[in-house]
Formats: C-alpha cells, structure tokens, sequence
C-alpha cells in the first residue's frame, strides 16, 4: 500500500502544477512553435511542462527519502539538467553547449558516487563482472549522457516519451525492489507517478509539451536510477537488466545513429525515420502510435523483470533474442534503410 501512496501522490502532484507550469511558460516565452516538417502539431504549444514532473520528483523524493549522499548527487545533477532545460525551452541552447551540461551532470553523478564500477561479459566463469576502477568514468558519461540524449529523442509524439519513462520506470521499480534496492525502487515509483500526471495534459492531443525541461531530466535521472539499481552492482545481469527496461529509447537511438552513419550524415541531424515517424506513415494515427509504443516498452519493461528473476545464461540468451526480434522489426519497417537525399 505504501509504494502505492509514493505513486499516487506524485501523479497528484505533477497534475496540479502544470496548469500552473503551463501559464509560466506563456509568461517566459517557452513556445514551441511548429517551423518544419519534423513537427506534427499545427499551432503553437507551451513547452517548460518537465517542471511540473521534476517538482513533484523533487518534493516527494525529499519526503520519502531525504538527504543521502548518493541520492543528493541525482538531485544536484537534475537540477543542472532542469535549468539547462529551462533555459533551453525559452531561447534553445547550442548543441554543444547543451553537451556540456550533461556532462557535468554525469561528472556530478561520480563525484557522489553513482559509477559504473562493473562490466559484465556473459557466459564467462563466475559472475562474468570484473571491476573496471577508472575505466568506469567515461562508460557512466557515456551512459549518462547517452540516456539522457535517447529520451530527448523519441520526444517527437504527444505523450510518447512520458508514456514511455512512466513504463521504464515501473520496470526499475520492479527490478530494484526483486535486488532489494529499496531506496532506488522508491525513487523509480515517484519518478513514474509524477510521469504520469503530466501524461493527462500531455497525450494526444497535447495542451503542453514536456519540452528539454522533461525529456531531459526523465533521461538522466532514469540513467542515474538504472546504475544505482543494476548496473552498478557486480550481478551477472548488471547490464542486461537496464538495456531491456529501457529498451525503446536505447534502441531508436541506436537505429537512429547507423541510419544516419549509412545515409552519411550528422549523427545528431534530426531526421523523420524514427520509429514513431514510420508507424505515422503506415497510416497509424499520433494516438494509436503511442499507444503501440507503450506496449512494446511494456514488453521490454517485463522482460527486463523476468531477465532479474532468472539465471544469468537465460537472462542473456533472453537478451538476445530480443535485441533479434527488434533488428527484424527495425529492418521491416526500414528504420536503417538508405534514403534519396
């Protein structure tokens, strides 16, 4: 009953404040007004709405755990990330500059000691972990900012990345409280009630985006939470575990970077090939696309549940049948198809 409390307060919460968020956005300036193609809304809509779910976050993450060392390194780190976002969402940063952030964000995890101290190789005798000191460093900025970047990059369809990281983080949820990792399974339940608060204003169709305020903030916190609830430990499944439960921003991100290296194009120039762009173009509508994307990261999200639950050969034998199934799935619906410039 209680994690149920830690869920439903927050979803109050993140609902009350964005009609509050969403007249603060009006007032800064935070418009996203529709300038391309890339844009499936027609009129102008009100970004900044992250705030209301990283407020909510805050307060609740306070209440419920209160300052710990760990704990105080993803909040320190969510708050460059929140007023980078912010300022973002009202003047739109450099790409570079925006790097920047994320990287100090990341160097902040470290710094309080949320690394990556174990890489897992599968099938090895043993735990198949060996410790990697330093090395750990840039893989948890690698990781860090990677995450943070794959969220950003499926905010393309009302209510898809929140819908999304509402999933992903039940799903640490579920995992932490199976490793025993109470105070990271309390984080993931109050991260996906405030998502879920938001999600109301935020699916088709939107009254207010979560802007880089949200997406943002949702990626780094959800890649903090992971290397505190998996892969920083020294299990088998330490890595497996992470990339199942967030597996849909992982890999469209992933499709999205060899689509782009085979096109020869920027890494990080937009396109309209990620995956929601091309179940739009299949006819399906923004709602019904959402709505299929929120059960494949549901799938994802349980298989990474069951991959925590069994042994470390199934867990990654389960690993790669998935990663199988989506490169078919991603081939079928030409998410890494060469395309006529």
């Amino acid at each position: 009953m209680k994690y149920l409390y830690m869920f439903l307060f927050p979803a109050l919460t993140s609902f009350l404040l964005t009609p509050l968020v969403k007249k603060l956005a009006y007032k800064l300036g935070a418009i996203d007004v529709p300038k391309d193609e890339r844009r499936l809304h027609k009129k102008p809509i009100p970004r900044l709405g992250g705030l209301a779910i990283f407020t909510s976050f805050l307060i609740y993450s306070l209440y419920y755990i209160g300052f710990k060392s760990n704990f105080d390194g993803i909040l320190v780190g969510a708050l460059i990330i929140v007023a980078m976002g912010i300022v973002d969402d009202i003047r739109e940063l450099k790409p570079k500059t925006k790097l920047l952030f994320q990287i100090i964000a990341a160097i902040v995890l470290i710094l309080f000691g949320i690394k990556i101290n174990y890489i897992t190789i599968p099938f090895l005798p043993g735990t198949g972990s060996f410790y990697v000191g330093w090395i750990g460093i840039p893989i948890t900025i690698l990781w860090v900012v990677g995450m943070t970047n794959a969220v950003n990059l499926i905010d393309g369809l009302d209510g898809l990345a929140c819908g999304v990281c509402t999933i992903s983080a039940l799903s640490l949820f579920g995992v932490s409280i199976i490793s025993g990792r109470m105070t990271v399974g309390i984080l993931s339940i109050i991260l996906s009630g405030a998502c879920i608060g938001f999600l109301y204003y935020n699916f088709n169709p939107a009254s207010i985006f979560m802007g880089d305020t949200g997406s943002q903030f949702l990626g780094f916190t959800l890649a903090a939470i992971s290397i505190q609830g998996a892969i920083k430990s020294a299990t088998a499944v330490a890595v497996a575990v992470p990339i199942l439960a967030l597996g849909l921003p992982i890999y469209d991100t992933l499709f999205a970077m060899i689509r782009r290296k085979i096109n020869n194009r920027p890494i990080m120039e937009a396109d309209k090939g990620h995956l929601h762009h091309r179940l739009l173009a299949l006819g399906y509508s923004q709602k019904q696309v959402a709505i299929i994307l929120y059960i494949v990261s549901g799938i994802f999200g349980i298989t990474s549940i069951i991959a925590m639950s069994v042994s470390t050969k199934k867990s990654y034998l389960i690993l790669m049948i998935v990663c199988t199934l989506v490169l078919a799935f991603a081939t079928e619906l030409g998410l890494l198809k060469r395309t006529k410039r």
